[in-house]
C-alpha cells in the first residue's frame, strides 16, 4: 500500500509542475485569479443558490443545492480535511510557485471543487441545460484553478469533485424523500 502512495503521490507532484511549467501564463493568471476566488467560501455558489431560493418556480432547486452546500461545509471542510491533515503541495515540492495568498487549512480534498460540483451537479441534473451545463463547466474550470496555483494536488481536487457530487447526489434524494406531499412527510 505504502508503495501505491509514493506512486500517486510522484503523480501529483508531477502533474503540478508539469501544469506550472506548460500551462501557466502571465496572460491567463488574472482569469484564473477571478475564478478561484469566485469560489472562496462557496461565494459564487452561495449567490446562485441564493438566487435560485429566490423564486418558487426555482426555489426547489436552490433548497437541494443549499442541502449540499452544507454537506460539503460539514464533510469536507469540518470533517475530512482535519481528519487526512494532508499538506499543501507549495510546502512539500520543490521549485513549485504559489500565485495566491497561502490558504489556512488542510489540502486533502479540495473544498472549492467540493462545492463547486455540490452545487453544480444539483444545477446541471435539475435545471434546463443551458443552466446545468455552465454550472459544470464554471465547477470544472474553478477545480482546474486549484490546480494552476498550485495549492492542491490533483487527487484533493478529483476527491473533492467526487465528494461534491455525492453531497448532490444526497440533497436530491433527500428532496425526493422528504419533499411536501411525500408519505414520508404525511407521517409525521
Amino acid at each position: 500500500m505504502t508503495g501505491v502512495l509514493e506512486v500517486l503521490s510522484s503523480l501529483d507532484g508531477n502533474i503540478l509542475l508539469w501544469i506550472q511549467e506548460y500551462l501557466r501564463s502571465d496572460l491567463f493568471t488574472p482569469l484564473w485569479k477571478f475564478i478561484t476566488t469566485s469560489g472562496n467560501s462557496g461565494l459564487i455558489w452561495i449567490v446562485l443558490t441564493c438566487f435560485l431560493l429566490a423564486f418558487k418556480k426555482t426555489r426547489k432547486v436552490g433548497v437541494m443545492s443549499a442541502a449540499a452546500l452544507i454537506f460539503s461545509l460539514i464533510f469536507t471542510n469540518l470533517l475530512i480535511k482535519p481528519l487526512v491533515a494532508r499538506t499543501r503541495p507549495y510546502e512539500l515540492i520543490q521549485g513549485l510557485v504559489l500565485l495566491i495568498e497561502k490558504p489556512h487549512d488542510f489540502s486533502f480534498p479540495s473544498g472549492h471543487s467540493s462545492a463547486a460540483f455540490a452545487a453544480a451537479w444539483v444545477m446541471f441534473r435539475n435545471l434546463p441545460k443551458k443552466i446545468g451545463i455552465p454550472a459544470v463547466i464554471y465547477a470544472s474550470l474553478m477545480a482546474f484553478s486549484r490546480l494552476y496555483f498550485a495549492v492542491h494536488y490533483p487527487t484533493d481536487v478529483l476527491a473533492g469533485v467526487i465528494f461534491g457530487i455525492l453531497y448532490a447526489q444526497a440533497a436530491m434524494w433527500l428532496m425526493e424523500r422528504f419533499r411536501p406531499g411525500s408519505s414520508v412527510v404525511e407521517k409525521y
